[in-house]
């Protein structure tokens, strides 16, 4: 429930001028919910409105929304509208070196994830950003300057002359590159990290088959390859995304079509008939490799006048389908802060870093695990038994037990809290399954030795009878005393 002095307060709210660096999928969404809230909402975004301009290919990465961000677009009424554009994916498909294809559930039956066009979500975000009297988009106008401790910044629009814009707050939602970071990166104790992965992306496509989907469309398809890896998401349009994850230097490898063609049928040989070799080739060389990085920083803020969210603030790998339900998560945990602090900015914003940082610094880490377990595990023997033994686990201890992929995929449990909880799950596993195999090994020699000599095995049972079992086995005289008088004259002799 919302606070009542937020309302009481709009006069003043309405004062306060907001501008949020970048039009993009968190960008826009974040505007949605500083304009519900009564402020004067600029959004400067450096491209041109992609609505209206035909839209270059580049990097795209189908989307898999999740409940985190399904949880947030709830927030500003847009749920049903973007959940009914998505194709449900309830597991994944993983397809072997052999052809032969196997599916593991992402959870129960009602559980899915919704593969999403990241342009369609974009497009309906911006429109309802503009539905809000009190917010505009301003398209191309690009940062070049920022000033956080002044709260000025200086943009350059379509006419190519600099533009000083006073604001109350500037919300940095510019990307992995962001303009907005690289200012705070100049103030004292203002922590930044960038890693690149040594693996590259490229995107390829299936068309549709006879008018319908070439595949299954209710999954991810897997093709986990060790150190590399293909998937592929539905589209509306009956087609599918496909991704290709490998190393840069076997991308390099690969000079010419015959190349191509060669490789695939290596690794990938029934995905050629789906792709088709023309269309493969053709898409292969279309553009090169995309490189992927990984940011973390710390703080998220600059005082009460600066705030940084989505990959600017925590760029992260798409292993796990959480960039953009962590960034949309971003906005819902500030818009909730904003409530139990009564929008003051210089509340909300330290308490925001907070908060917020180490679980986006544990998704950042959980990504980066999952690209492993996606390529080298997911086709192992040992992975299935675990996730079988996972589910069973949870299906008895629901409350107790939960998954890693369900806490991080269906539910709003903290990112550094589910990793934490993994943890303490994993161990209780493992020490179950060691004494379990102690249990099975000692009961598998108990049986053995009653199997093979049930007469030593009757006398380990009754210590009583040790001494005159071993009376009886050995050249000792019977009585033992009398064995005790003989041995000095034995020794003596």
């Amino acid at each position: 429930m919302k606070n009542t002095s937020a309302v009481m307060d709009s006069s003043d709210i309405q004062r306060k001028n907001i501008a949020v660096i970048g039009g993009g999928l968190v960008g826009s969404l974040n505007a949605c919910f500083l304009a519900k809230r009564n402020f004067q909402v600029n959004v400067y975004e450096a491209r041109e409105d992609i609505r209206v301009t035909k839209s270059a290919r580049g990097r795209s990465i189908n989307l898999a929304l999740s409940y985190r961000g399904r949880e947030a677009l709830k927030a500003i009424g847009l749920e049903d509208q973007v959940v009914s554009q998505g194709i449900p994916m309830r597991a994944r498909m993983i397809h072997s070196l052999s052809g032969k294809k196997s599916a593991i559930p992402y959870g129960t039956k009602s559980q899915y994830i919704l593969s999403i066009s990241r342009e369609n979500l974009n497009k309906d975000l911006l429109t309802a950003v503009e539905k809000y009297s009190n917010a505009k988009v301003h398209f191309g106008h690009r940062l070049v300057k920022c000033d956080p401790e002044k709260g000025v910044i200086t943009v350059l629009g379509q006419d190519k002359v600099p533009k000083d814009v006073t604001c109350d707050l500037i919300v940095g939602c510019d990307g992995a590159f962001s303009t907005v970071r690289t200012h705070l990166m100049k103030k004292p104790r203002f922590d930044y990290s960038q890693q690149y992965i040594p693996h590259g992306y490229m995107e390829l496509s299936i068309p549709p088959k006879n008018g319908d989907y070439a595949m299954e469309p209710n999954y991810l398809h897997i093709w986990p390859r060790d150190t590399f890896m293909m998937i592929a998401l539905p589209n509306t349009n009956k087609s599918f995304t496909c991704t290709l994850f490998m190393p840069f230097e076997e991308f390099e490898k690969l000079l010419t079509g015959s190349d191509v063609l060669d490789f695939f049928q290596k690794y990938f040989p029934d995905s050629i008939p789906l792709i088709g070799k023309q269309a493969l080739v053709q898409d292969f060389f279309l553009l090169p490799a995309q490189a992927m990085i990984s940011v973390k920083c710390s703080s998220f803020h600059f005082k009460s006048h600066c705030l940084l969210m989505g990959d600017a603030a925590h760029a992260i790998v798409p292993f796990f389908g959480q960039g953009m339900n962590a960034g949309f998560e971003d906005c819902l945990v500030f818009d909730e802060l904003m409530d139990q602090f009564n929008n003051d900015l210089s509340m909300c914003l330290p308490e925001f870093s907070r908060f917020r940082i180490p679980d986006d610094h544990a998704i950042s880490d959980l990504s980066m695990y999952n690209y492993i377990e996606m390529r080298a595990h997911v086709n192992s023997r040992w992975f299935i038994f675990q996730k079988n033994i996972e589910r069973f686990l949870h299906a008895i201890m629901p409350s107790t037990f939960i998954p890693l992929y369900t806490m991080v995929t269906f539910s709003r449990i903290r990112y550094h809290e589910a990793v934490l909880r993994w943890h303490w799950q994993k161990k209780v596993i493992n020490r179950g399954l060691f004494l379990f195999g102690t249990l099975i090994a000692v009961s598998g020699t108990y049986l053995l030795m009653r199997y093979r000599s049930p007469r030593s095995l009757d006398y380990l049972r009754r210590p009583s009878e040790w001494v005159t079992y071993f009376q009886n086995t050995t050249c000792f005289p019977v009585n033992s005393l009398e064995s005790l008088e003989q041995i000095p004259n034995v020794i003596n002799k």
